[in-house]
């Protein structure tokens, strides 16, 4: 369980949008959570990948190469 306390505009526009399209506030928190964590996730793998490479540790392959 998450409790989260939400700046009165955003409370706002979140009951808005929940009204207008019959799902809840909870379904719309969770979707933007989860999109905002899977963006976040993935750009820390991009920089875990660019770390690897640059220590050696990974090397990049071109197309042709992974094909032969």
């Amino acid at each position: 369980m998450l409790a989260i306390r939400l700046p009165e505009e955003i409370e706002e526009r979140l009951n808005t949008l929940a009204k207008k399209t019959g799902r809840t506030k909870t379904y719309y928190a969770r979707e933007a959570i989860l999109t905002h964590l899977e963006n976040i996730e993935d750009a820390y793998l991009a920089d875990e990948a660019v770390s690897r490479i640059k220590t050696g540790e990974s090397v990049l392959l071109s197309h042709e190469d992974v094909w032969e």
